[in-house]
């Protein structure tokens, strides 16, 4: 899989895909504006599938889906079908805490990076198609 900045991202050639993951770091409770920018000059799509990740100080099944409510919309709102989402700790050196060394030093770690391959498996299962099933 090629990994991109939105800022390498041709839009026309992401029609070519027919999985894409969209992910960044957590900041101030959404992801990087500039992934959030390249979200609002998505081209229209019908059930284009894509996954949305992150990297966060804090972690919790709630925190995660407030995190990424702000780019499910934007991609939703395009037409992707969002199929999972993936979150893990992340190094966090926001405001005061780099006073402190910052927080969650050296994640993601080598475990973290398991549950992104689980993950990664995850989808791979997702996508493909179920011969018993009829459309």
């Amino acid at each position: 899989a090629q990994i991109k900045t939105p800022q390498q991202i041709n839009l026309e050639e992401l029609q070519e895909y027919s999985l894409i993951g969209f992910g960044s770091g957590i900041y101030g409770e959404k992801h990087h504006k500039f992934l959030l920018d390249l979200a609002d000059k998505l081209l229209q799509v019908t059930n284009k599938k894509a996954f949305i990740f992150s990297t966060s100080a804090i972690m919790g099944e709630a925190k995660v889906a407030q995190d990424h409510s702000l780019l499910r919309k934007k991609l939703q709102s395009k037409g992707y079908m969002i199929v999972d989402e993936f979150s893990c700790k992340g190094f966090n050196t926001n405001s005061f805490l780099k006073l402190f060394g910052g927080m969650n030093k050296g994640r993601p770690n080598a475990i973290d990076l398991k549950h992104a391959e689980e993950f990664a498996r995850n989808l791979q299962k997702k996508m493909k198609p179920n011969p018993g099933l009829s459309h």
